[in-house]
């Protein structure tokens, strides 16, 4: 028998309803997965075996009814430890936040439980997931960074510990995690997903966001947790989308590709950039190199808008906290603090006449091609990578895709795709085009 563990969503949700395999079984797999490899990777900074499996015979049971069941009955998701739940610890990968334990569950985490999902466990983030790392490796390469902040969820996946988990990007740190690990992940339109409940940093720039190990999986799960939360800020009404039809539809057209290079390209490590313009050979004429002066001042822009809002969110850390927070962390805090108004202001403005500019270019290209980070997960673990290539989109909302499509030294390399926003299910057909043109490509 297959190994349960090493399946898509999509696959195991195809046996589960066949009757082939049980919930069961399927987190069974999961589990004995964990206790091999968790030793050396950490994904966990909560785990509760008993109650997983408690979740699955739950989800066999009512699958069993006939009564009918959510679509992601039985599959088993790990949640970063930012989100809330009321059955599991959430304690934000901080000292001063140990053993905190919520009252109810973030909206995301409602509408899983709503779809049938086991909630496996809580994976670890960084602390208050800004940029010091705790423990997780990078099951690629133990002495390699996984990426962060949504570190634990990324190599969860990676590992075959779960086939689905939920992230959440301020700056790269869905996308990011998922180059350097080698699986699939959707940062969606901003506001797709709803945030009640999560740890907030920055209320215009805060994303929850998806892994998979296939763009399926990403379709399948964002159509679970896209909802409309009118206590959100972010948060914007509209019909449910069902992104998995548009996703594994046939595209119309072969999809045109814009090729940005971002004004930090000089940061692309050499191996990476050798390995990108291998995939724009390969995709010729579909690849047209664009410029965007809008882009000149995104990232400066998102940096002061990210440090004014975590110093307005939990600067309070650096007052009470002591010991319990890191230093690292107290200086971002403090740093936070010292933005003008002017300054916060003048940012926050850029934003919509630079994203209006990416939307209209998008009206002529499929999506947006660069690398999704700049080079292969960095060796070390003192520090999460740089997320230079992911934050400007955050930054104007845009959905991103990662796919993991190249690799350099034995790791993995992934590129990403930017849509326009609220197309996400165009974004995500794309995302599976290139893919099969990639496999394709080198299978002759």
């Amino acid at each position: 028998m297959t190994d349960l563990s090493r399946l898509t969503a999509t696959s195991a949700l195809s046996q589960l309803a066949s009757g082939d395999i049980t919930s069961e079984q399927l987190v069974k797999a999961c589990l004995d997965r964990i206790a091999e490899r968790e030793p050396q990777v950490k994904a966990f900074a909560y785990l509760d075996p008993d109650g997983a499996l408690a979740q699955a015979r739950a989800a066999d049971a009512a699958r069993k009814s006939g009564k009918g069941v959510g679509p992601l009955n039985g599959l088993p998701v790990g949640v970063k430890d930012i989100i809330d739940t009321a059955d599991q610890p959430t304690q934000n990968g901080c000292a001063y936040y140990k053993g905190r334990q919520p009252q109810r569950d973030a909206t995301c985490v409602t509408l899983l439980r709503e779809a049938g999902a086991v909630i496996i466990g809580k994976t670890v983030t960084t602390e208050m997931a800004s940029t010091t790392p705790n423990e997780t490796c990078n099951p690629h390469n133990l002495g390699h960074t996984p990426g962060g902040s949504s570190s634990g969820s990324a190599a969860g996946v990676a590992d075959f510990m779960f086939p689905l988990a939920l992230g959440t990007q301020t700056g790269g740190s869905v996308i990011r995690p998922a180059s350097f690990c080698g699986i699939y992940a959707l940062k969606p339109t901003f506001g797709l997903i709803p945030r009640g409940g999560v740890t907030m940093q920055s209320h215009t720039l805060d994303t929850v966001g998806v892994y998979g190990r296939s763009v399926e999986d990403l379709a399948l799960i964002t159509d679970a947790l896209s909802a409309h939360e009118p206590e959100d800020p972010g948060s914007y009404p509209r019909s449910r989308p069902n992104l998995r039809a548009t996703a594994m539809a046939k595209v119309p057209v072969k999809p045109l590709f814009a090729y940005v290079k971002t004004p930090t390209w000089h940061l692309v490590d050499k191996v990476a950039q050798e390995a990108f313009d291998e995939l724009v050979a390969e995709l010729g004429p579909l690849v047209q190199e664009i410029e965007m002066p809008s882009l000149e001042n995104t990232v400066a822009n998102h940096g002061i808008v990210q440090a004014a809002e975590n110093a307005a969110y939990y600067g309070r850390l650096a007052d009470v906290a002591g010991d319990a927070i890191s230093a690292g962390l107290r200086t971002r805090l403090e740093a936070g603090r010292k933005v003008t108004g002017e300054a916060y202001i003048k940012a926050v403005n850029t934003r919509e006449t630079a994203s209006r500019e990416v939307d209209m270019m998008l009206a002529s290209y499929s999506a947006i091609l660069t690398p999704a980070s700049t080079g292969p997960a960095p060796k070390t673990l003192a520090s999460t990578g740089n997320p230079i290539f992911n934050s400007p989109w955050t930054f104007l909302g845009q959905p991103c895709v990662n796919l993991p499509l190249m690799e350099a030294d034995g790791l993995p390399i992934g590129v990403q795709l930017i849509g326009a926003r609220r197309d996400d299910g165009r974004l995500l057909r794309t995302a599976q085009w290139l893919g099969q043109h990639v496999a394709g490509s080198s299978a002759m």
